[in-house]
């Protein structure tokens, strides 16, 4: 089952209990719990960069402010690695998240799964503690469609997968299809730039949505 996840994450998933007689939601954490955009913005106007907004993507986005050339795509590892160092435990919450999710967890588990470099995972947990979102985390390496597949593999109840990056979707489909999968950016900058993600089953636009569609179906069960 668990062909094809990073060896560091195997340790991690062995740890999580999961009932399954209850409801799961796996989610995401960056533009989904905290708006990450926000805290970018603040890193990188403290080093004299900004963000372009010309697209979605990183890569040739981040500017620095005396010429207005990109930085280069070799500095961009180390300089996203600085940006978790320093801000993976202090970014902002997103609008609604800890109050929707603490509703939602009356009636399932739930669990974060995040790309944050595992590294900084203890950062990115004091971060879900702060805002109330003391949760278990999976600090993810790559695709998260296996990850969902094995979290989810003996639950009888609905599973529910949140989650900004549109390949993600995919990658849950294919491995997961049984998860519904809802698409959410908090940053409203970033979702007007990117269609509802193709392999989602919805496309919500805030916590209250997220809440009303998952209790829903919850219900339906």
């Amino acid at each position: 089952m668990t062909t094809g996840i990073h060896k560091d994450v195997i340790p991690q998933l062995e740890k999580i209990d999961i009932r399954s007689d209850r409801p799961l939601i796996i989610t995401d954490a960056d533009e989904v719990l905290f708006n990450f955009m926000e805290g970018l913005e603040l890193f990188l106007e403290e080093n004299d960069l900004f963000f372009d907004w010309s697209s979605f993507a990183l890569h040739g986005n981040i500017r620095q402010k005396p010429d207005n050339t990109p930085v280069e795509n070799e500095r961009l590892p180390a300089l996203l690695d600085q940006f978790f160092e320093e801000y993976a435990h202090r970014l902002p919450a997103a609008d609604g998240a800890a109050e929707h999710l603490e509703k939602l967890s009356r009636h399932a588990q739930i669990i974060v799964l995040s790309n944050v470099p595992p590294k900084y995972a203890d950062r990115r947990i004091a971060g879900l503690r702060k805002h109330g979102m003391d949760f278990p985390l999976i600090a993810n390496i790559g695709a998260k469609g296996r990850v969902v597949n094995y979290l989810s593999r003996n639950l009888d109840k609905p599973v529910f997968f949140i989650d900004d990056i549109p390949t993600n979707h995919g990658s849950v489909k294919k491995h997961a299809d049984h998860v519904h999968r809802l698409h959410f950016i908090a940053d409203k900058r970033l979702a007007d730039m990117l269609e509802p993600a193709q392999h989602s089953t919805a496309h919500l636009d805030s916590w209250p949505d997220l809440y009303s569609h998952i209790i829903n179906i919850i219900n339906e069960d």
